[in-house]
C-alpha cells in the first residue's frame, strides 16, 4: 500500500530479537510506537488517515498523519478530509485503524505484513469488549503478532511518575486527553476502576471552542483559523485563570493588566503601493499631449463640417436648376420628368429645398433666428399645400374627402410646429433680456447682486421643496412616521382627494335604492367640478423649477463656491458606503478574553452543551464512588493529586484545580496537585519500562490461547501493574 509522509523509516528493525515487545500508545490525539526499554518512541504521528486522488491519473493514496502542504497541488485533498478510527476515546473504525497499524509498523522498519513481536498497547479506561476484540482478532489475524497486552495511559503515566517520586502510592491521576478527561484513584499503587469517572470532553473541544470564537470575532479571516494553527494557538497562548469572574472583569474594565495579557498575532499583509503625486514636468507633457490630441479632434470635425457643406451646397444648387427646368415644363408633365429623379411633385421638390437650405444654414453655424426667418420665407403658401381645404365638402368625390382630411391634420400640425417653435424663441429672447438685465446689476453692485441672487435661490428652493412634499403625501401622516410608510391617500394630491370625496359621496348619497344618479340637472355639476382645473400640482411645467434651474445655472457662473442643494424629496436612497482602504491594523488578531475563556470549559462543560462535571467536580466523584470509604484515605488521596494528558499543560491549571478541590473538601484536608513530568510521552515510557521488565510475559495472553478460548480471554484479561 502506497503511503506518502515525511516521516522516515526506521533501518534497525531486524537488529531487535523477535522477544523484544513492541510498545505502542494508541491516544486519540497521536500514535507513538516504538521498542520496550527505550525512553522515546521511534514514530509519532497524528491518529488520522486521508485518502486523496490524484489530480491527474486519478489513484487514490492514503495519507496517514499529518499531510505536507505541497501535497496539495497534486492531489484533491477537498473531497476525503481526514478521519479518525476513534469515537471519543473509543476505537471503533477498525479499517482506518488498519491503516495506522500499517503505516506505524511500516516507519518502524517492519517488511511484509508478519510482526513477530509481542505487542503491548494502550486503551482507554474500562474499555468496551466489542472495542478491545476487533483489536485483538485485527493484530492476530491480520499481523500475526505472538502475544499482546492492554493497559491504561493514565496509569502507566502514573506508575512512571511514582518510580520517580513525583506522586505516592495513594493518590488521584487526572487526566485531561484529547476528547474525554478521566479519573482514576490509586490505591497502594493499584488503579482503582470501580471509582473512576470521565467527563467527554478534552483539548479537541477547546481547539473547536477557541475556533468558533474567533471566526465569529474576524468573520473576514475564517480561512486563516485552520485547525492546525488554532491547536498551534491554544497550545501557545491559553491559561487556565485562577478566578475566571475577576480575569473577565479585568477585560471588560480594559485596565493595564489586561492590555498586557493581551497577544497579538499578526497575518501576512503587503502595504498597497503609494502613488506618488505627478511632477511638473509630467503634468505639463500629459497637457500637451491632451492639447495635440484636441487639436488633432477639432482639425478632423472642422473636415468632416467643410466636406458636409459643400455636400449640401451642391444639392442645394441640384434643387434649384430643377425648379427651373420644372417652371418650362407643363403641368401634366411634371411626373413623367420627375420619375427618374426620385421626386413625385414640385410642392415636394420645393420642401426638400428648404430643408437643406436649413441644414445648410444649421452646418454654417447660423442664429436660429435667420433659421426661423428662412423657413419662413420658404415656407409655401397653406392654399398651395393644402388646395382642398378651401373647398366646400359637397363638391369633393370621396377620395378627395379623405385626401382633404389628411391635408386639414397636416396643416393643424404645421401650425402646431410654427406656433411651439415661435413660442421657443421668444423664450430665448426673453431669457436672454433677462440674462442682460442680470449682469448690468451685478455690474454696478456684484455684493448685493449676490446676495439678492442667493436669497431668491434660497426662496425658490424652499418652495420646490415644500410643493414635492405636499405632492408626495399630501402634508398629512398615518401616525407612522417612517419613510416610505404613506398609504394611498397619503400619495395623493389636494384635488385628487376632493375628487375622490365627491366620487364617495356621489355613491353613498344615493342608498342602497334605485340608481338615479344623472337624473337631476345638479347631478351633473358633479363632472364639472372633477374636470375643473383648479390644482396646482398637476403634471406639467412648473415656472418655480424652471426658474430655480435658471438661478443655479446662474450662481454655478458668478459664483465659484456655490454649491447647489440635492433632490431630498427623490433621493431617499441610502448612499452606497464608501470602503476605505485596509491597513495593517485589519490583519491582526487579538487574544484577549480567549486565552482563558476557551480553557474554562475544562471546569464548565456546560459552557458548550455538555451537561457533565468539571475537573474538580469530578475529582470529588471519583472519591465517593470508592469501595472503601475514610477520612485517612480521602486526605492520602487529596495529598497526591496527578495531572497528565496534553491538557494538563495550560499554565494555571495546578493552582485552579487546588482551589477547587479544596472547596468540595473539608476545612483543613490536605490537598497537594503534582503534574507529571512530561505529560505527553510519560504515558508511552511508562508502557515501556513495563514491557521491558522480566514479569511483563506473565501479562500477556498468545495468539494460541486466543484461537483456543476465542474472545473469553479477552474479556477476563485484567493488567496488573507491578512495582518496577
Amino acid at each position: 500500500m502506497p503511503f506518502i509522509s515525511q516521516i522516515q523509516r526506521q533501518s534497525d528493525y531486524r537488529l531487535f530479537p523477535s522477544s523484544t515487545p513492541i510498545v505502542i500508545d494508541n491516544g486519540a490525539s497521536y500514535f507513538r510506537i516504538g521498542w520496550a526499554g527505550e525512553t522515546e518512541p521511534r514514530v509519532i504521528f497524528r491518529n488520522i488517515v486521508q485518502r486523496p486522488r490524484h489530480k491527474a491519473t486519478g489513484e487514490t493514496v492514503t495519507i496517514v498523519g499529518d499531510h505536507d502542504p505541497t501535497l496539495l497541488k497534486y492531489f484533491d485533498c477537498t473531497r476525503s478530509g481526514p478521519r479518525s478510527a476513534f469515537d471519543s476515546n473509543v476505537v471503533f473504525q477498525f479499517e482506518i485503524m488498519e491503516y495506522i497499524l500499517d503505516f506505524g509498523f511500516d516507519r518502524l522498519g517492519a517488511n511484509g505484513s508478519q510482526i513477530d513481536h509481542p505487542i503491548l498497547i494502550t486503551e482507554c479506561v474500562c474499555n468496551p469488549f466489542q472495542s478491545r476484540s476487533k483489536m485483538a482478532e485485527l493484530l492476530f489475524e491480520t499481523y500475526g503478532v505472538p502475544s499482546i497486552a492492554y493497559g491504561v495511559d493514565a496509569a502507566f503515566s502514573y506508575k512512571y511518575n511514582q518510580q520517580q517520586g513525583v506522586c505516592d502510592k495513594d493518590g488521584l491521576a487526572i487526566c485531561p486527553g484529547f476528547t474525554t478527561t478521566h479519573v482514576i484513584p490509586f490505591i497502594d499503587g493499584e488503579p482503582i476502576y470501580q471509582g473512576s469517572c470521565r467527563t467527554n470532553i478534552g483539548g479537541y473541544h477547546i481547539t473547536d471552542y477557541m475556533k468558533q470564537l474567533l471566526s465569529l470575532k474576524y468573520p473576514h479571516h475564517m480561512a486563516r483559523f485552520s485547525w492546525e494553527k488554532v491547536e498551534d494557538l491554544k497550545m501557545e497562548h491559553c491559561y487556565i485563570a485562577p478566578d475566571y469572574v475577576s480575569e473577565a472583569r479585568l477585560f471588560q474594565k480594559g485596565t493595564k493588566e489586561a492590555e498586557d495579557k493581551t497577544r497579538l498575532w499578526q497575518l501576512p499583509w503587503v502595504p498597497p503601493p503609494t502613488e506618488e503625486p505627478p511632477s511638473e514636468e509630467e503634468i505639463a507633457r500629459k497637457a500637451a499631449i491632451k492639447e495635440k490630441q484636441g487639436q488633432r479632434l477639432r482639425e478632423m470635425a472642422e473636415a468632416k463640417r467643410s466636406s458636409r457643406i459643400n455636400e449640401l451646397e451642391n444639392e442645394s444648387h441640384g434643387l434649384e436648376f430643377l425648379l427651373q427646368q420644372l417652371e418650362q415644363v407643363e403641368e401634366h408633365d411634371i411626373p413623367s420628368f420627375l420619375s427618374a429623379t426620385g421626386y413625385v411633385s414640385k410642392q415636394e421638390v420645393e420642401s426638400a429645398l428648404v430643408k437643406v437650405r436649413q441644414s445648410l444654414l444649421k452646418a454654417k453655424g447660423e442664429p436660429k433666428a435667420e433659421q426661423a426667418e428662412l423657413e419662413e420665407k420658404t415656407d409655401p403658401a397653406g392654399g398651395e399645400r393644402f388646395p382642398l381645404l378651401n373647398i366646400p365638402d359637397n363638391m369633393l368625390t370621396p377620395e378627395q374627402l379623405k385626401e382633404k382630411k389628411r391635408q386639414l391634420f397636416l396643416k393643424t400640425t404645421s401650425e402646431g410646429r410654427q406656433r411651439a417653435k415661435q413660442k421657443r424663441y421668444e423664450e430665448e429672447l426673453e431669457r436672454g433680456r433677462r440674462n442682460q438685465q442680470d449682469e448690468q446689476k451685478r455690474l454696478e453692485n456684484p455684493e448685493l447682486y449676490l446676495e439678492q441672487l442667493h436669497a431668491k435661490y434660497k426662496d425658490l428652493s424652499e418652495k420646490v421643496e415644500q410643493r414635492k412634499r405636499l405632492k408626495t403625501n399630501g402634508g398629512h401622516t398615518n401616525g407612522n412616521s417612517f419613510s416610505g410608510s404613506v398609504g394611498r391617500g397619503e400619495r395623493l394630491n389636494a384635488a385628487q382627494r376632493e375628487r375622490m370625496r365627491l366620487l364617495t359621496t356621489a355613491a353613498f348619497d344615493r342608498g342602497k335604492g334605485e340608481d338615479t344618479f344623472g337624473a337631476r340637472d345638479e347631478d351633473w355639476q358633479l363632472y364639472k367640478l372633477m374636470s375643473k382645473d383648479n390644482d396646482d400640482d398637476d403634471e406639467g411645467p412648473d415656472e418655480h423649477e424652471a426658474e430655480l434651474a435658471r438661478l443655479t445655472s446662474r450662481l454655478q457662473e458668478v459664483d465659484p463656491t456655490f454649491v447647489p442643494r440635492t433632490d431630498t424629496a427623490n433621493n431617499q436612497s441610502v448612499e452606497a458606503p464608501r470602503f476605505r482602504p485596509l491597513t495593517q491594523e485589519d490583519f491582526q488578531i487579538f487574544f484577549g478574553v480567549e486565552r482563558f475563556r476557551c480553557p474554562e470549559i475544562l471546569f464548565n462543560p456546560n459552557w458548550i452543551g455538555i451537561d457533565q462535571a468539571g475537573l474538580d467536580e469530578m475529582a470529588g466523584v471519583s472519591i465517593r464512588r470508592l469501595p472503601t470509604k475514610g477520612q485517612e484515605l480521602e486526605e492520602r488521596l487529596t495529598s497526591s493529586v496527578f495531572l497528565t494528558g496534553g491538557s494538563s499543560l495550560f499554565p494555571g491549571m495546578s493552582e485552579r484545580l487546588e482551589a477547587g478541590i479544596r472547596m468540595i473538601r473539608p476545612c483543613g484536608s490536605p490537598i497537594r496537585i503534582v503534574k507529571a513530568l512530561d505529560p505527553i510521552l510519560d504515558a508511552w515510557r511508562g508502557a515501556s519500562a513495563y514491557a521491558a521488565a522480566s514479569h511483563f510475559p506473565t501479562q500477556t495472553f498468545t495468539k494460541e490461547d486466543y484461537y483456543e478460548k476465542g474472545e473469553d480471554c479477552v474479556r477476563r484479561y485484567q493488567f496488573r501493574y507491578y512495582t518496577l
